[in-house]
């Protein structure tokens, strides 16, 4: 088997500064950061479509020989309130037209786009099979959107504290299931797991074949190794289930961006150790 490939986050979002994001001074400074580190690729979290010239980021990854490893979705719910299980039918769509236009972005570049804090929530006065309903309402449309580029639609389970619509890998396999599409699949983020799963290992080797895309972070949502997580547990798990997607830092910038770079690339370089060694 290959050896893992890792990304970094970049954030462009001011809104969101102080987030689980690595670099947050523009795309130019991230790339180049991260081939100055060794990371594989990035994965870029932008205000919308509209605000990521999807020109100059190419460029610049073929300037520093880098991949677009995901694009993230988060700026529709942290900025404009959007979100895909919102009971007011205007605002899903919304929320649909914004998730479709990165899903166009992401998909021409070769990467998938990311459904987490746009999932939404189960409110008050509204039941959690309706809740489902318009999630599969919109998945059915996003995903095989997603597939016309060759790529996957990644939907993120989140701990209790930020969602309760998906927290376990397992309740989101089941879900997965029910639907037509086969073109979404799973991100998996060691944080959140830290947090809801029995067991990271387990829950990785259940998904098995589900799991497309993994935000490599500790149990304090620091760099892989600046906590508690069993990382060569979780390694093996991935190794156990032929993983070949990456290992991205959606981490703090603690104690500095610089830092938690480098312990990211170090703890890849680990997991790549151990598995050369089988």
């Amino acid at each position: 088997m290959k050896p893992f490939s890792s990304a970094v986050t970049i954030s462009l979002v001011p809104e969101a500064r102080g987030g689980p994001f690595v670099f947050w001074d523009g795309l130019a400074d991230g790339c180049a950061k991260a081939a100055s580190f060794g990371f594989d690729a990035v994965e870029v979290f932008p205000p919308s479509a509209d605000d990521l010239d999807a020109h100059t980021l190419k460029h610049l990854l073929e300037q520093h020989r880098l991949k677009l490893a995901a694009v993230g979705t988060g700026a529709g719910w942290v900025v404009h309130k959007l979100r895909l299980t919102d009971p007011d039918a205007t605002v899903r769509g919304r929320a649909r037209h914004f998730i479709s236009a990165i899903v166009d972005l992401a998909g021409k570049l070769g990467a998938p786009a990311i459904i987490g804090s746009m999932q939404g929530r189960v409110e008050n006065g509204v039941t959690r099979a309706q809740s489902l309903a318009w999630m599969t309402e919109a998945l059915e449309q996003l995903a095989p959107r997603a597939h016309i580029y060759g790529v996957p639609l990644l939907l993120e389970p989140l701990n209790r504290y930020e969602t309760n619509l998906f927290n376990t890998v397992d309740d989101t396999v089941s879900y997965l299931g029910s639907l037509r599409t086969r073109n979404v699949k799973l991100l998996c983020d060691c944080f959140h797991m830290n947090i809801e799963e029995v067991s990271i290992a387990g829950s990785l080797r259940q998904a098995a074949s589900w799991v497309g895309h993994v935000h490599l972070a500790d149990s304090n949502r620091r760099a892989a190794g600046l906590g508690h997580t069993p990382f060569q547990e979780m390694g093996q798990a991935l190794r156990d289930i032929r993983y070949e997607g990456y290992l991205s830092a959606e981490v703090l910038p603690l104690p500095d961006a610089d830092t938690a770079a480098r312990q990211t690339i170090s703890a890849v370089q680990q997991l790549n150790a151990s598995r050369a060694g089988e």
